[in-house]
């Protein structure tokens, strides 16, 4: 269908639950996502972001209390940078690294794409990711176009060019995918069969989206939807043995009764036996593994049909 293109595999089927195997027979992957990216529009971290008192709050204490407690529960998690926060916070990207977490990418400057001039998005990567790699010491594998506080649709900043640049920059998987519920290969290039695997994302688990809307200040934030919402999708995707992601910031997260709603979560996700909570490399290296696109990747033309009064 044309709102799949660019999107999803053409087949439009996804993963059977009785085909998922994870490593040494473990019941399911839990995706835990830690947005480091402080920008409030699309245009990208501001000066005004970075000296927002909540964000230092978050990329201290937060994010102190965050480390603890995924050490404490033995999880890694995927910290989704921009270059920008990086290059900013060097002594902090080591600290996350030691701790045996992932640094992914998230633009340059945090930034929407779509708002760039024709050709930008390419040299925005491009900065990011040798930024990224200079700071770390290591090529980011993954790339996150995660959805900002203004965006409406929630459905993250990237274009229809985003995967094949993502692939030209050796990038193996994005990190916020909508299409399914388990990783699958977000299309490119059709005729070709080009793809980069892309792991599932939804605003519902996105703590943006409840704990500063429609804005900080407001009194509308919903913590406990939001607790309800992990909740029941982490025991639905347990019970069916697929994948379960969240993602937190600790500008929004990391606050008392916030915190002990995260902790709580986490700590009942991983009293169950079999979660296995990783970062997102190395769930996209079993994927590619146990699930590779030459097999999992079944394109077929598509059956849409356009009529004098077809919406599309």
């Amino acid at each position: 269908m044309p709102w799949k293109d660019f999107y999803t595999t053409s087949d439009e089927i996804g993963m059977r639950d009785a085909q998922i195997r994870w490593p040494e027979g473990r019941s399911m992957a839990l995706g835990l996502t830690v947005n480091l990216n402080p920008a409030g529009t699309g245009t990208g971290i501001t000066a005004k972001d970075l000296a927002y008192p909540t964000w230092h709050y978050g990329i201290n204490e937060g994010l102190d209390r965050f480390l603890a407690l995924f050490e404490d529960l033995g999880i890694r998690a995927t910290f989704a940078t921009p270059a920008l926060v990086a290059e900013s916070y060097p002594d902090l990207m080591g600290r996350i690294l030691t701790a045996g977490h992932e640094i992914a990418a998230q633009g340059l400057y945090g930034e929407d794409p779509a708002l760039l001039e024709a050709g930008q998005e390419e040299e925005h990567m491009a900065r990011a990711t040798e930024v990224l790699t200079r700071v770390t010491g290591a090529k980011p594998k993954g790339w996150f176009a995660l959805s900002r506080p203004d965006d409406r649709a929630a459905t993250g900043c990237a274009t229809d060019d985003t995967i094949s640049l993502l692939k030209a920059q050796g990038y193996t998987y994005i990190g916020n995918g909508l299409a399914d519920d388990a990783p699958y290969y977000w299309v490119s290039d059709a005729a070709k069969a080009e793809a980069l695997l892309a792991l599932p994302y939804y605003y519902h688990f996105d703590d943006t989206f409840f704990l500063m809307f429609p804005r900080e200040g407001t009194g509308l934030e919903r913590p406990q939807a939001l607790l309800n919402n992990w909740r029941a999708e982490f025991r639905a995707q347990y019970r069916r043995g697929r994948y379960f992601n969240l993602c937190v910031s600790p500008a929004r997260s990391a606050w008392g009764h916030r915190f002990a709603n995260l902790a709580a979560l986490l700590g009942e996700a991983m009293s169950h036996p079999g979660v296995w909570a990783t970062t997102g490399a190395e769930i996209e290296a079993h994927w590619q593994q146990a699930h590779p696109k030459e097999t999992a990747l079944q394109l077929a033309p598509s059956i849409w049909q356009d009529f004098e009064d077809s919406l599309s």
